[in-house]
């Protein structure tokens, strides 16, 4: 499998040079200075990419062709945004660039509460504790309704917690939430965030399925001819947050997508911290039953927590609630038929990491540091070898 490292351009803290002693050959970026309502230019592309195998890496996966709002929305400027999306699609293309990760997950990108949740060996991972979020929606966000979807117990809790927070503690919570997380592309003040959550007011699971839908049906014959394959990436946590619809979560949610234009451009990115926060999600056997449609394997772990096991923190990449072995295992598998039938390659990154070591002085984003990432990549490609080399004999 082709080992990658997620890499946020030249304003990263961690440089190409030490991506490549870490061992990763493949860099995942994307061009987020871009809006997302402009096509990437060629010559923008082009410049990045010779910046990376000027480094002796190759661009390997593009995270993310962010899909704009207004397209899950389905609003009537939908179209005109569809096809700037494929004209970047056909852009990446000409420069040789053939997988992209994207996301339909509304308003925000992956969800924590805590950035810098200490772990017993002084390790800092990221973390989304349920009453914690609950606090922020129902007394700082104050989100109309948000109320008839907690318990009393629940909303005990939430108040209890907001107590013991100071007024640095809840200005805290609030930056965690919706100031923008590594890949988001937008920064929201309380404000703005009540009124773009309002956009959605009237948009539920099945109109969010409907809009994924349409774009699909426009995007991917694009993909198909140009040789881009796009892998969408699952829904973080694997549930509706803020009443927001999540419609990227299980194995019915997979189904759907794939059956809703089968082509091999339409794929999925296996997230197995993000698919494994849900307890019904079945890793392996996820692994197996759409092996043939994992262009992109995000591969990390979470432990839900005993509490409430809506809460989770990132664990180490071969601990947590994650069979990661059986994981790599399936993934071995797949890429061995690939290369008998002339399938294409296989990247997979490590993601997220524990801020470690030298890590807690650097300036890297939240879940994205240079030693823990390390750790967890020698951690996976350890394991990829000896599941091959068992497996051979």
């Amino acid at each position: 499998m082709e080992h990658t490292w997620r890499w946020f351009g030249p304003q990263d803290a961690i440089q190409l040079r030490e991506v490549r002693q870490a061992g990763a050959t493949g860099i995942v970026t994307a061009l987020h200075d871009i809006p997302n309502d402009q096509v990437w230019p060629v010559e923008a592309i082009r410049e990045r990419q010779q910046l990376i195998e000027a480094a002796g890496l190759s661009w390997s996966v593009v995270e993310s062709v962010p899909v704009h709002e207004s397209i899950k929305k389905g609003l009537p400027e939908r179209d005109a945004l569809i096809e700037t999306y494929c004209q970047t699609l056909r852009n990446l293309a000409a420069c040789g660039i053939d997988t992209v990760c994207y996301n339909f997950m509304p308003v925000l990108d992956w969800t924590r509460t805590d950035l810098t949740y200490e772990l017993p060996d002084g390790a800092l991972a990221l973390r989304f504790d349920q009453v914690a979020f609950a606090a922020f929606d129902l007394y700082l966000l104050h989100r109309p309704g948000a109320e008839q979807e907690y318990s009393d117990e629940e909303k005990a809790q939430a108040a209890r917690h907001l107590e013991r927070l100071d007024d640095a503690g809840r200005e805290k919570l609030v930056n965690t939430l919706i100031a923008g997380l590594p890949g988001a592309e937008e920064h929201y003040t309380l404000e703005q965030f009540r009124s773009v959550l309002a956009g959605y007011a009237k948009i539920d699971a099945e109109q969010l399925r409907e809009n994924l839908g349409y774009f699909l049906r426009a995007v991917v014959p694009v993909a198909e001819k140009v040789g881009i394959r796009m892998a969408i990436h699952p829904d973080d946590p694997p549930r509706p947050l803020l009443g927001l619809p999540r419609v990227v979560s299980c194995v019915d949610d997979i189904e759907w997508i794939l059956s809703t234009i089968p082509s091999e451009a339409n794929g999925i990115t296996f997230c197995t911290g993000s698919y494994g926060v849900l307890k019904e999600n079945e890793l392996v056997s996820m692994a197996r039953r759409f092996a043939k449609h994992i262009h992109f394997a995000h591969l990390r772990a979470t432990q839900r927590e005993v509490e409430d096991e809506r809460s989770f923190h990132e664990a180490p990449h071969l601990e947590g609630n994650v069979d990661m072995v059986g994981v790599i295992h399936a993934l071995v598998d797949e890429e061995r038929r690939r290369e008998v039938e002339g399938g294409r390659r296989l990247p997979l990154r490590p993601d997220h990491g524990h801020h470690i070591l030298d890590d807690q002085q650097r300036n890297t984003a939240p879940g994205y540091p240079l030693y823990g990432r390390l750790r967890g990549l020698a951690e996976l490609r350890g394991v990829e070898l000896a599941v091959r080399q068992l497996t051979s004999r």
